[in-house]
């Protein structure tokens, strides 16, 4: 007993400085939410129009869209119409996750008003191995995916990275970044065409 009140006396500085810093870090994460939030829309609003250059706004679809993930728990995509003058759908926006060889990948994706083709895609978070599987991000391995089928994409280790087709030339030395942005995208965008149809927002009618 006399060994834990001493330690009670030695630690209490401790003890409330920890509490009081947990109870500021809580308010400054509750204070800061908004704004955190708002710079992840507008991020993804940015990436979105350099992916349908010819959008001129995009406007939130107002139906639900959830998809199941691969641990088979439901999720909610935002979904964005691209508009260009008078309201004509230039294809769509969407932000994707998955696992990735590091940790979680964000993805923002367009696809074609007709949801056939990518428009490709842009990366709003990945913490992938520097040099190797953060070339995710560059141009060279993106423009493949630019016009590929959706649903229908597969990895290669070698072969011509300029052919659009559904064939996705892995980055060297990181097979398994590549292999990851190619699971998420075949198995996010084929959920989500899915919904979208079932809502009619595309098919044989629109």
């Amino acid at each position: 007993m006399g060994g834990l009140r001493h330690f009670i006396e030695q630690s209490w500085l401790l003890i409330v400085s920890s509490f009081v810093f947990g109870l500021l870090l809580a308010a400054t994460n509750y204070a800061l939410a908004p704004t955190i939030e708002q710079n992840r829309i507008d991020k993804l609003n940015t990436l979105a129009k350099g992916l349908l250059p010819d959008a001129i706004h995009f406007r939130e679809v107002t139906e639900r869209i959830e998809i199941a993930s691969s641990r088979g728990k439901n999720s909610e995509v935002s979904v964005y119409q691209g508009e260009a003058d008078g309201g004509k759908c230039v294809g769509w926006s969407f932000a994707v996750s998955g696992s990735g060889f590091a940790d979680k990948i964000d993805l923002v994706v367009a696809v074609d008003a007709d949801f056939e083709k990518l428009a490709g895609y842009d990366v709003l978070m990945s913490n992938e191995t520097p040099g190797f599987g953060d070339k995710i991000k560059d141009h060279f391995y993106r423009d493949q995916f630019k016009g590929a089928p959706i649903g229908e994409l597969k990895v290669l280790t070698s072969g011509n990275a300029a052919k659009i087709d559904s064939e996705i030339i892995a980055i060297s030395g990181a097979t398994i970044s590549s292999e990851a942005v190619v699971a998420i995208l075949n198995d996010t965008l084929t959920r989500i065409k899915e919904q979208m149809e079932k809502k009619g927002l595309i098919g044989d009618d629109k």
